[in-house]
């Protein structure tokens, strides 16, 4: 079988939908699928690479248009990377890779990852509704994070017959607790201090990390922010404002070995998110990987498909920072419900988010898109 990804980025770029198509495609080369990848590239040359096994092509960059890369030379390289490709796989949304494959696509098979809805760009995200409901109609088959997601987005209800649920997956041994990792989270706890609480991912405007910030003041408690994004110079800011560099780290961007030791230091994990441009939260699955207890919001999307509310962690109504911290303080004040939590988080990691789980079906898949 022969699989093109198509997406806007890949690695080493960092992000949920870039670490989770580069899972896909390593594990599929493992099972003896040529698994490739076209993104485009963060210059302007169009280079062609091998990344950890994977041959991938990026394209390169003219300009960015509200986050979407345009890429002149990406049009020419998906027609050639299509002939004789079994199954071409979009991971939405990235409206110039779907007009590209609508336009230009010859693969015997064109099925999709609905990672999330347009929501912040209201304008755009107007004008892309109609070359979205086309490419849904066009697709053979929709791979969807959460049933929540198939219910709630206003495109894919009409479509939810061709919708099957995958839910994302991690390298679960990525996480173990080896005593290097061990010894690196005992350093990160002795550096702040306990209890920590650990927030992941890019400083976009959708992740809370505003809300986060207004919630520390009724918190007894250091927060350590990874990640690096648009947003960081703002909260930055809102943080020295409001006098709360003494209880918040801003860590930049960690390598895999430190996150995960990271991970492990940390007593609870907030994933503050705003609006349904977060849809699931991949990083919420490394932390349960981890036995760390989660608080996230209901965004009607998948946060709380991962995290469950009272079972692995709690969840709380968006935008609302007392709620946040009357959440995580119930977490910190009780030590028994932490390990509770801990280990239900552990077990749910393992039964629904391993690699292995979502690689079974992610194949299933192909082949039933193959057989219609």
């Amino acid at each position: 079988m022969r699989v093109l990804h198509l997406y806007k980025d890949y690695a080493p770029v960092i992000g949920g939908i870039e670490n989770h198509i580069r899972l896909l495609a390593e594990g599929q080369r493992s099972l003896g699928i040529d698994a490739r990848v076209l993104v485009t590239n963060t210059g302007r040359a169009t280079v062609q690479e091998t990344i950890d096994g994977v041959p991938a092509v990026k394209t390169g960059r003219l300009l960015n248009v509200s986050s979407a890369p345009i890429s002149p030379a990406f049009y020419p390289w998906l027609y050639r990377l299509e002939e004789g490709i079994d199954i071409a796989h979009a991971h939405l949304p990235y409206p110039p890779g779907e007009l590209g494959h609508l336009a230009l696509g010859r693969s015997r098979r064109f099925v999709l990852s609905y990672h999330s809805d347009i929501v912040r760009q209201r304008v755009l995200g107007a004008l892309y509704a109609p070359l979205l409901r086309l490419v849904l109609r066009r697709a053979d088959l929709i791979a969807v994070s959460n049933p929540a997601y198939i219910r709630l987005s206003p495109f894919l209800s009409s479509v939810s017959a061709k919708c099957r649920v995958i839910p994302f997956g991690v390298d679960l041994s990525r996480f173990e607790a080896t005593p290097a990792v061990s010894a690196a989270a005992a350093q990160l706890k002795q550096r702040y201090g306990k209890p920590l609480l650990l927030f992941v991912g890019r400083f976009r405007h959708y992740k809370g990390v505003d809300v986060l910030l207004r919630a520390m003041y009724g918190i007894d408690a250091h927060l350590l922010l990874v990640g690096a994004g648009p947003m960081e110079r703002t909260w930055r800011a809102q943080a020295e404002a409001e006098e709360l560099l003494d209880k918040v780290t801003f860590g930049g961007e960690f390598s895999d070995e430190e996150l995960v030791a990271a991970y492990h230091a940390a007593d609870v994990f907030v994933l503050p998110s705003t609006n349904r441009a977060e849809a699931y939260g991949i990083v919420q699955m490394e932390a349960l990987a981890c036995g760390l207890p989660a608080v996230c919001t209901e965004l009607g999307t998948g946060t709380s498909f991962v995290n469950q509310d009272g079972v692995t962690g709690f969840v709380v109504p968006p935008g609302d920072p007392d709620a946040l911290a009357a959440a995580i303080v119930r977490l910190l004040d009780n030590a028994e419900l932490r390990r509770t939590m801990a280990s239900a988080a552990t077990v749910r990691a393992r039964a629904e988010f391993s690699k292995e789980a979502m690689l079974t079906r992610i194949v299933a898949f192909y082949q039933e898109a193959l057989t219609t």
